[in-house]
């Protein structure tokens, strides 16, 4: 299982930007899919954004989509997400995931999913707060 860490939220004004880090630790994070994915008060989580493995295709929500963007740095164990022009209902606690599933990676490629019941190794979360 991965070890995985977020940091880089906070409080900011719409319209500002941020860039979330995550820091994974334990093996075979190359063959792993990775994901974004945020949780607001009320609602269910829902996938931001996924990165796949050997290919390293994105894939966004379309709320995001624009907006946002993933990349990996496998040689450093780490994923980001930078958040442009961020909105109020961009607030939420953001988590990084990782999937220990060798099937994970066909299956996002094909289906383009980035569901959080495909991931099994979460972070503990960060807080991302847009005020308007």
């Amino acid at each position: 299982e991965v070890q995985l860490v977020e940091s880089g939220g906070g409080l900011v004004q719409a319209g500002a930007s941020l860039t979330l880090s995550c820091a994974a630790s334990g093996s075979t994070f190359d063959d792993s899919p990775v994901g974004w994915f945020r949780q607001a008060p009320g609602k269910e989580r829902e996938g931001v954004s996924c990165i796949n493995s050997y290919d390293n295709n994105t894939y966004y929500a379309d709320s995001v989509k624009g907006r946002f963007t993933i990349s990996r740095d496998n040689a450093k164990n780490m994923v980001y997400l930078q958040m442009n022009r961020l909105k109020p209902e961009d607030t939420a606690v953001y988590y990084c995931a990782a999937s220990s599933d060798a099937a994970h990676a066909i299956i996002l490629s094909l289906s383009g999913l980035c569901r959080p019941t495909d991931f099994n190794s979460w972070g503990q979360g960060t807080q991302v707060t847009v005020s308007s």
